[in-house]
């Protein structure tokens, strides 16, 4: 079997990105200060604050790859990945724009109307404007192609009934791009037949119910469908191409500094309040975990770069996101080993805070955006062994 090469080229960094970490360093640095918010681990899952969002949408740091015309700024992908990065290790709120930023918006911009453009895609930008995703049900899970939300075509559009499930943050949404069935389900076609449509929450028959986690936050929701109706307009892209946008969708979804970052936190708070006093062995143990990140990193700019050129770099994608989620999982695990995590709410040691809520949060780290079994048969199959 011929050997399989990974592409994971590395970016040309420009003067004008490093400027750019630079301003949103000092600005968050700036709102943590004055109180504009609480650093939180897991920040673009669990940290919700519209107005924060907001904040960030008059500094022009939302949708900034994006045309002028729509909102955005026109920079380069490595320019929003130093914003990214820069409000992971920060901790800050940003989940409710956070879906729409990374995924909804480049979906809108790539497959929707020019209505949808002008429309939404400034108010995204605007940090007025969020959108769920509406991939993953009950008993369906990672395997999207077993979905069971049907939509019927009806006069003047389409009906949609069905359930969405880990459509998070969906009860601060507007939107959701909804993956449902249009055409007849086949077990030997399974990826045929599937359309996504770009739903307001507010239509008639539509359920949004919080499913509190054991870390006490409702981010994650149960979004029902019942006949909701859908003008024609709503169809992101041409029916039944539904399969081949979430593909090129997953690539942004799985890749970034996200599926690395949601603990560092934490692990900065525990460098600040206990690296002088850190025995041999625990330097090691960091060390190997700087390293790690280092490495998940390169890899993660790399895959980067190749969406900026217009690639859809799935199978690496999919390399980062199993590497990188089970980082985010071990660096509290190792970290556990010299903070014992006290599990009492109210506790007034910052460290402490980051590592209780780290803890409940990390079992969702390896599930989330497809679990990394699911991963491992992609990358399986990228390398020609199934």
């Amino acid at each position: 079997m011929e050997s399989v090469r990974f592409n994971f080229p590395a970016p040309e960094i420009d003067q004008s990105v490093d400027e750019l970490r630079k301003e949103v360093r000092a600005f968050l640095d700036e709102e943590r200060r004055s109180g504009g918010f609480v650093p939180v681990t897991d920040c673009w899952c669990a940290g919700v604050d519209p107005a924060f969002s907001r904040k960030l949408g008059r500094q022009g740091w939302i949708g900034v790859t994006w045309p002028r015309q729509y909102g955005g700024r026109e920079l380069s992908a490595l320019h929003r990945y130093v914003i990214t990065e820069e409000l992971l290790v920060a901790g800050a709120p940003v989940h409710a724009h956070w879906i729409a930023d990374r995924q909804s918006g480049p979906l809108i911009l790539a497959t929707g109307t020019e209505d949808m453009k002008r429309n939404i895609l400034p108010r995204i930008a605007a940090g007025e404007c969020f959108v769920a995703l509406g991939l993953s049900e009950p008993e369906s899970g990672s395997d999207l192609a077993s979905v069971r939300t049907r939509a019927h075509r009806v006069e003047g559009g389409w009906e949609i009934t069905g359930t969405k499930l880990w459509s998070s943050g969906a009860q601060h949404c507007q939107y959701m791009t909804v993956l449902a069935r249009t055409g007849e389900r086949d077990p030997n076609r399974r990826h045929e037949g599937l359309t996504q449509f770009l739903v307001p929450l507010d239509s008639p028959g539509v359920t949004v119910r919080g499913i509190r986690d054991m870390s006490g936050v409702e981010h994650f929701n149960e979004s029902h469908f019942e006949k909701v109706f859908v003008p024609d307009d709503a169809v992101l892209g041409q029916v039944g191409e539904g399969w081949k946008q979430i593909t090129s969708e997953l690539a942004l979804e799985r890749s970034g500094p996200e599926r690395f970052l949601s603990t560092f936190v934490a692990l900065e708070r525990a460098l600040q309040q206990g690296a002088a006093a850190m025995t041999g062995h625990q330097a090691a143990v960091v060390g190997s975990i700087i390293a790690r990140i280092r490495a998940l990193r390169a890899m993660s700019l790399g895959v980067a770069a190749l969406l900026g050129q217009g690639h859809s770099p799935e199978v690496e994608a999919a390399l980062v996101k199993d590497l990188g989620t089970r980082l985010e999982q071990d660096i509290i695990e190792r970290l556990r080993e010299f903070w014992p995590v006290r599990m009492k709410q109210g506790y007034g040691d910052e460290l402490q805070y980051l590592l209780s809520d780290s803890l409940l949060r990390q079992p969702s780290f390896t599930l989330r955006g497809g679990t990394n079994e699911v991963l491992k048969g992609i990358i399986a199959r990228g390398m020609g062994l199934r």
